[in-house]
């Protein structure tokens, strides 16, 4: 029987946001620009909202949104800590505990030889990401830079266990950085101090009424000056009610964070610049991965491209009004927490075209087996399942469809390509950085690299100026240094690299310029690149170590010392600066007893730390001890096999009786 589309009686039914939620006008949002858009309206903060609407401020608390983002207490974790709380990454030999210290949260990473304990870091942790449903996922401060803790707690399962993307082998331990992209999602907009990567001077608490009403200081200062609109007839412009817009534009506020993906920044724009009533792709394109044979799967935010692939969306949107096409608020009260929406709510909504009368049975399930179920409609249409991206988690699919049997589901997977889900034509370049982002966050196959260079073929000079910081990111990953080097000989970009923005791009391409300069010997040209990525980024820790590393290199000791010691200062938590000050104390200032300490440090934070155990092996050759140094460099070679650098400081230490000290420095890896 034919989808009957009940106009009316379905938009009767929707849950709409924003004020008087249960009376909306049929009027739809689409002939008149919003004022809030404004560059000079701006965010004014959930507890300003509240004073007029403290029913819905009660309900929304409670919700996932609302409980998103917290400090870490025993209130708002979700986590056991019994004696089943212990997690062990075999492939780096680590264990991972959590405990409360009194009111504190911290995770206790350890390693283990036999019976004794090798090594112990334990780190307190300052944030809880999360409201609970799914997973509790922790955060930690160092300095004001934010980092994810290895360690989340699956919730549904009652596990803990490493966080997405940490497993394995791939755990970063203490270093992945938390950045704007994901705290922008995660939470209300935070405060990000530009020129970092992960630096904040404040951090909210949950995501906010803002997020999708937009920012609302105009509509606060209207309503104080007593400018009062009757939305049971008109809508009130100066403040987003998504219920009130076409079903594609309230797709796009749910999408900016429910889209989990691949985001590309249009040229000049931030995490910042989206605001609800506006297009996504008017501040990013986002790309997913498809594959052959894998429709029957999806990741953990994909909600409204699960939904866009059913029956009912695709009637739906056909109707003449453009409110009443099937979207997210159609079942979903964003004010109210899903946990406490009984499943006969959506169920209402299902019924509505799908009735479940004898009469008019649309429902192939035995009459005795549905009233069985309840007459659950979502139970069986859109079930619940493992997400692709994230372990231990169910989510319900939101792609509704029949019931599938086990064989349906089966399928091989191949990779087709990179997909803009919310722009069917997207320029080159941002295809092209794409295929980079993809092959730097998720996979790192060779092959996205070669996708990313046939959007980008044959550059002339003039392209080389347009396309120069998207040319090195590439060229920089396949450690093409010689190519870097011809495009910036043609053009002399320096001088062209001079934005500062939220993104750090300009700071980037002068970086990887610099440090394709430092890879070839060549540190003259090398250093006012650094120079440059420094006065754009100074709070990207890296940059301010390479440049200290190539004045080192040029015998510029004491200048490579302060910088160090100011980075040791600024973040405790970027272990290469520790490591290189202990260099400069040996060869500055030949302080044996500083650099072992120095080097002792970094190790004891991360005991694999390459750079540490290299430049401690040193110390032991400087002091002619060889049989330490071996046993040092022996502990490196395990970890990296085929590390042809360390197996040639073992070659020329394995007869060696006397080493002259001046000799000694040139032989460990910067």
């Amino acid at each position: 029987m034919k989808i009957k589309i009940a106009l009316l009686i379905i938009g009767s039914y929707l849950f709409l946001m924003g004020i008087s939620c249960q009376q909306q006008s049929e009027k739809v949002a689409t002939e008149k620009k919003y004022l809030n858009l404004s560059d000079s309206v701006h965010y004014i903060g959930m507890q300003n909202c509240r004073q007029c609407h403290e029913n819905i401020y009660q309900t929304f608390i409670q919700t996932g949104m609302g409980k998103s983002f917290e400090k870490a207490s025993k209130k708002k974790s979700s986590g056991k800590f019994d004696e089943h709380a212990l997690v062990y990454d075999k492939f780096n030999n680590f264990y991972y505990k959590p405990f409360w210290s009194q009111d504190s949260l911290k995770i206790m990473e350890f390693r283990l030889s036999g019976k004794d304990t090798i090594h112990k870091r334990i780190q307190t942790i300052q944030y809880i990401v999360g409201s609970g449903q799914h997973t509790n996922s922790h955060i930690f401060n160092a300095g004001n830079y934010l980092y994810q803790a290895p360690l989340t707690f699956y919730t549904q399962k009652g596990k803990w266990d490493l966080p997405p993307g940490f497993e394995n082998g791939s755990n970063t331990r203490f270093s992945r950085i938390i950045g704007l992209e994901c705290l922008s999602c995660h939470n209300a907009y935070p405060q990000f101090i530009e020129g970092s990567e992960n630096k904040f001077t404040e951090v909210p608490q949950g995501i906010d009424c803002e997020r999708c009403h937009g920012p609302g200081s105009l509509h606060v200062k209207e309503k104080k000056e007593g400018k009062i609109i009757d939305i049971k007839k008109d809508i009130d412009y100066t403040i987003v009610n998504p219920g009130k817009m076409p079903t594609e534009m309230q797709f796009q506020i749910c999408q900016r964070c429910h889209l989990q993906g691949n985001a590309v920044l249009k040229e000049g724009h931030s995490f910042y610049d989206f605001r609800p009533g506006m297009k996504l792709s008017d501040v990013m394109y986002v790309f997913m991965p498809e594959y052959a044979g894998a429709e029957k799967e999806f990741i953990m935010a994909s909600h409204v491209e699960r939904l866009k692939m059913s029956k009912c969306y695709l009637e739906t949107k056909q109707t003449a009004n453009p409110k009443d096409g099937l979207s997210c608020i159609s079942c979903h009260n964003p004010h109210i927490s899903v946990k406490k929406t009984q499943k006969e709510v959506f169920n209402t909504v299902c019924q509505k075209c799908h009735s479940p009368s004898p009469k008019n049975n649309i429902c192939t399930l035995d009459l005795e087996k549905r009233k069985s179920k309840n007459n659950n409609c979502v139970g069986c249409h859109m079930a619940k399942s493992g997400t692709i991206d994230i372990p231990h988690v169910i989510s319900t699919d939101h792609y509704i469809r029949k019931p599938e049997n086990k064989e349906q589901l089966a399928s091989i997977k191949k990779f087709i390509r990179l997909r803009c889900i919310n722009e069917p034509n997207p320029p080159k370049i941002e295809t092209a950085k794409a295929y980079i982002n993809y092959y730097e966050k998720f996979s790192p196959n060779s092959a996205f690299l070669d996708s990313a260079a046939t959007y980008m073929q044959n550059p002339q000079n003039t392209d080389i100026r347009i396309q120069y910081k998207t040319l090195v990111h590439l060229a920089y990953l396949q450690k093409n240094y010689t190519l870097i080097i011809k495009y910036a000989e043609e053009i002399n970009p320096i001088n062209m690299l001079k934005k500062k923005s939220w993104t750090n791009e300009d700071a980037y391409a002068a970086y990887r310029t610099g440090d394709a300069y430092y890879n070839m010997g060549m540190t003259e040209k090398a250093i006012p690149y650094f120079q440059r990525a420094i006065l754009l980024a100074p709070f990207i820790p890296q940059f301010q170590n390479r440049y200290g590393s190539c004045l080192m290199q040029r015998g510029n000791v004491a200048e490579a010392k302060n910088i160090f010691q100011q980075l040791r200062t600024e973040n405790k938590n970027y272990l290469p600066a520790i490591s290189n000050l202990g260099y400069a104390y040996l060869i500055n200032d030949k302080d044996t007893g500083m650099a072992a300490k120095l080097y002792n440090e970094t190790l004891e934070i991360d005991p694999d730390n390459e750079s540490a155990i290299l430049n401690k092996a040193g110390l032991y050759i400087y002091k002619n001890q060889f049989s330490v140094a071996r046993k040092l460099l022996m502990q490196a070679s395990k970890k990296k096999p085929q590390d042809t650098h360390i197996l040639e400081i073992l070659e020329s230490i394995k007869n060696m009786q006397d080493v002259k000290p001046s000799n000694n420095f040139n032989t460990i890896k910067r």
